[in-house]
């Protein structure tokens, strides 16, 4: 098997090695919470369900970019429970059907992530071959990252376990490295053996690496057979094989959702891919790879990749500058403006505002900190927070009561419920509702509104094909979100969400 000289044609590539290639699934991670980039990044809407650096969210960007590849299936996606619904919706936006939504019950990391997406594969075919990908990556070049992943598959096909190393373009100091060895299977220096991991350097030996030319940043980007790695993580980590197999075995399907057994997969010991098979495995193999990437870790790295005016800044939103460069300036709900300021990261959202120089944005991490100590909610929700059946916004909040604007997506349907302690008015100014009131089912539109006293068992549908909007007047003496009895709900859901 040979490759392609490097300016091979990758959408014309399928009769070389993708055509001898059986099956290759890619496996989307997407259990991070992207603390760095808060207060845009929350517990429960992360960076990588963010459109960060486009249109798209970065979960799209990297499904797109897998099934670009060709040869490549309908991909697995393994998230926490929490986020099922936006990947859920976020695929079908772009028109991919995926074959699994596999849910962790809690986060264990990367290797128990891909060990449960290895035996789902290997139940779909016994030759299958995993590109794995964390879902909250930037790579700008995707003809470069084809080209990287048909080298990849050359050397999974020869029994490696592939990663992908990044070729530094500055001594980065908050990235891992790996150290190059001797070149595998052929003349090129495509494949390269692994010869160490190195954690993330000091300054002075970030410089070294790079001068060398024999290291580069771990991508956390792999590829190999799925039987292989299994095999791999069997001989290193035993016990989180067995409890990945017994959790997937009881799994539940919900939904479009594959819901892991949960006390088998909490018994999993918490262990990332390269602690737990690369850095022990004689098989492991580096793909250099030059694809414009970055795992946009922090506010300084957006700006890295935005495009710039001619002081430096990077602008989203409504911004105006004067005397002011090199910063990043992004504004989400109103005006933000910014006068003879130097090098710092400037955010604003609804219900937070985050100013940071930028050499130490790392520390947002810090503030994070505080707001989880302190049980503040910002930390977790935005203003506006979504469900599976549209989003809520909170608009005024006072003693004893509370008024949220509600959006109900077309077609969609709250579950059906009551409160002990607040009653409800509804006064639609978007669209058509249907609302059941305990055996009474009324309709309303535009300009009309209904009352739902306290103890009421009550229904919210949009029949319509337009979203429907519309406000929400809570009264009572608890108001908390926690105050719900569901009776019937078609997302599954058991606990308020």
């Amino acid at each position: 098997m040979e490759l392609q000289s490097p300016g091979f044609n990758v959408h014309n590539h399928k009769q070389t090695i993708f055509e001898e290639f059986t099956m290759l699934i890619p496996v989307i991670l997407s259990g991070g919470s992207g603390t760095r980039l808060w207060p845009l990044s929350r517990k429960a809407y992360p960076k990588q369900f963010l459109p960060l650096a486009g249109q798209n969210t970065m979960f799209q960007k990297t499904v797109q970019r897998v099934m670009a590849v060709p040869g490549a299936t309908k991909p697995i996606v393994v998230c926490n429970e929490e986020h099922r619904f936006l990947a859920a919706e976020q695929l079908r936006s772009i028109g991919v059907e995926p074959a699994a939504i596999i849910l962790e019950p809690v986060g264990r990391n990367t290797a128990p992530a891909v060990a449960v997406a290895a035996l789902h594969a290997l139940n779909v075919s016994p030759d299958a071959s995993l590109l794995v990908l964390p879902a909250d990556h930037v790579i700008d070049d995707e003809t470069s990252f084809v080209r990287a992943v048909s080298t990849g598959i050359e050397a999974a096909q020869a029994g490696k376990l592939v990663t992908f190393g990044i070729r530094p373009e500055h001594p980065e100091t908050g990235y891992g490295y790996i150290k190059m060895g001797k070149e595998l299977l052929n003349s090129e220096g495509d494949v390269r053996a692994v010869d160490a991991f190195k954690e993330k350097p000091d300054r002075a030996t970030a410089e070294s690496y790079r001068a060398s030319g024999d290291y580069v940043w771990n991508s956390g980007i792999f590829l190999f057979r799925a039987d292989q790695y299994l095999d791999e993580l069997a001989r290193f980590a035993p016990q989180i094989v067995d409890s990945c197999r017994i959790s997937l075995d009881n799994a539940a399907s919900d939904l479009d959702f594959t819901r892991l057994e949960s006390e088998s997969f909490q018994e999993c010991v918490e262990d990332s891919i390269d602690y737990a098979v690369m850095e022990k495995t004689g098989a492991a193999a580096v793909v250099p790879m030059e694809a414009g990437w970055s795992d946009v870790g922090s506010w300084s790295a957006l700006w890295d990749i935005a495009t710039k005016d001619d002081s430096g800044n990077a602008c989203m939103g409504d911004v105006l500058t004067h005397d002011t460069r090199d910063t990043y300036l992004r504004a989400e709900n109103r005006m933000l403006t910014a006068v003879g300021v130097d090098g710092l990261v400037i955010v604003e959202t609804s219900d937070a505002v985050l100013v940071a120089d930028k050499s130490k944005v790392q520390n947002v991490k810090e503030i994070v900190g505080q707001l989880k100590r302190s049980e503040r909610p910002e930390v977790t929700f935005h203003r506006r927070v979504y469900r599976p059946w549209g989003s809520y916004e909170g608009i005024d909040l006072g003693d004893g009561f509370q008024v949220k604007r509600i959006t109900v997506n077309p077609g969609s349907t709250l579950s059906l419920q009551m409160h002990h302690h607040r009653a409800e008015h509804w006064i639609v100014v978007k669209g058509t509702a249907v609302i059941t009131k305990d055996d009474k089912e009324i309709m309303l539109t535009e300009d009309q509104s209904t009352y739902i006293p306290l103890g009421t068992t009550h229904r919210l549908n949009n029949p319509g094909k337009i979203p429907l909007e519309l406000i929400e007047v809570q009264t009572g003496s608890y108001l908390g979100e926690d105050d719900i009895v569901r009776f019937e709900d078609m997302y599954g859901r058991t606990e308020r969400k």
